[in-house]
């Protein structure tokens, strides 16, 4: 007999944090390595990093399936394109919004 073998690869967690600040606002972030990259994904990565305050978005960046690379700013949660280049990239471009966007509702 002759079987053929399966081989399920999941996605692997590589960044697990989450931080609340004195001022109260909450920082998380969440990076998965894909086993191999997907449409809207091409460069193998998926994320969701995020900044909020009693429970209002401050920015947000994802690529969720089938909306790609993308930020959300504010409360209103206005979307905008992002165009990942590298996970430190990404990650420079996330600690900056936070910074910039967060002096906005101080």
């Amino acid at each position: 007999m002759v079987y053929d073998a399966i081989i399920v690869r999941k996605a692997m967690l590589i960044l697990d944090t989450k931080t609340v600040l004195q001022d109260g606002r909450i920082l998380q972030r969440k990076i998965w390595q894909l086993p191999q990259p997907e449409p809207g994904r091409p460069f193998g990565w998926k994320y969701r990093l995020y900044c909020g305050i009693n429970g209002r978005t401050i920015v947000r960046y994802d690529n969720e399936t089938g909306k790609g690379d993308h930020r959300h700013v504010g409360a209103q949660e206005r979307e905008f394109p992002y165009e990942f280049t590298s996970l430190a990239r990404l990650l420079d471009d996330f600690a900056r919004d936070v910074e910039r966007l967060s002096g906005e509702i101080r």
